[in-house]
């Protein structure tokens, strides 16, 4: 018997193939490394196979050469040398978590790094390439990695009192002091169904709010409805696009104290916190989507999955979570 399997060394490799060559049987050669027969039968089986530019027999530095090139192939899908690791993965990817989610939530459960997000991603997208399409489980369902935008016009000059997004509070900017939303409009493809949805950047939490028209006006009053009940502490300023749907936000000003900010135009990236819940959110309500076929209740539980999804930038606690610590401390301090 040998002794516990590692890797074969160069310096084995080229023992291998001088005994080889000297005709020496894989018993032998075994034991004089304290290997098993096995290991060698497999040594010189995998690393000794003819090719197109190779037809001469076991190699023992070439082999060593193939040995380290296929384990560094092998350390590129982690995934698919560990099944069990593979499905959870994929069942949490079904989930609608993002590799960094899964990976950072799986590190937090197990006390220590199971896979990065990069292992995660590079096999989904090998995965797609072999025709799996692993790229439709993704949040975005992007089927490359990257910024895809387009270009159009702006309305901006429709916007009364417009202030732009660089006379925004700078506490607004790293997300630490909370009360800072985001707003925008998710629409469908059939007439009158649209999706008003806002995001506040600090906890991370979604709302969403069903409208039958995509006039100023219903938004606006969708908008005092949302943000009424909750503190002043928990609604200081809200950033929007320069959709005219927008155009009455003074009026956010005049009733409830909200300051309201725009986005430089062709810059949605501005407020990227609710251009990538929408993102996520597209994946479960596309544009075709019938909003008549869906009720409230089911609304209601896709938002709560949402909220109730780990994020890394929240440590991998929940938007439900931190939005809840939040309302605790303000109902403190007052």
């Amino acid at each position: 018997m040998g002794q516990s399997y590692d890797q074969l060394s160069l310096r084995e490799r080229v023992k291998i193939e001088l005994w080889h060559r000297e005709g020496r049987s894989l018993r032998w050669i075994g034991r004089q490394l304290g290997r098993s027969a096995a290991t060698i039968s497999r040594e010189l089986r995998r690393n000794a196979r003819p090719t197109k530019q190779w037809c001469g027999s076991y190699d023992g530095e070439r082999a060593h050469g193939l040995a380290l090139r296929r384990r560094r192939w092998d350390a590129r899908y982690k995934l698919a040398r560990q099944p069990a690791l593979r499905d959870m993965v994929r069942q949490r990817l079904a989930m609608g978590q993002s590799p960094e989610q899964i990976a950072g939530r799986l590190a937090r459960e197990h006390g220590g790094t199971l896979i990065s997000h990069e292992s995660i991603y590079r096999f989904v997208y090998h995965r797609s390439a072999q025709k799996d399409y692993w790229h439709r489980l993704l949040p975005r369902a992007k089927n490359r990695r990257g910024r895809l935008g387009l270009r159009g016009g702006s309305s901006v000059s429709f916007i009364k009192l417009r202030r732009p997004l660089a006379q925004r509070p700078a506490e607004a900017d790293d997300r630490a002091t909370p009360g800072h939303w985001e707003a925008d409009l998710m629409a469908f493809s059939r007439y009158g169904q649209y999706v008003l949805v806002t995001h506040e950047r600090s906890s991370r939490i979604l709302t969403i709010d069903r409208l039958s028209r995509k006039t100023a006006r219903a938004v606006v009053q969708a908008l005092v409805q949302r943000f009424g009940p909750l503190p002043r502490l928990l609604r200081r300023s809200l950033t929007f696009d320069n959709g005219t749907e927008f155009a009455l936000h003074f009026e956010l000003t005049d009733r409830l104290g909200l300051a309201t900010f725009f986005c430089d135009p062709h810059a949605p990236w501005q407020k990227g916190g609710i251009e990538n819940a929408i993102g996520r959110m597209r994946k479960i309500l596309p544009r075709k989507s019938d909003l008549a076929t869906i009720d409230q209740g089911q609304i209601r539980q896709l938002v709560e999955h949402y909220n109730n999804t780990p994020r890394k930038c929240l440590a991998f606690r929940t938007p439900n979570e931190v939005f809840s610590e939040l309302l605790n401390r303000v109902a403190l301090q007052t």
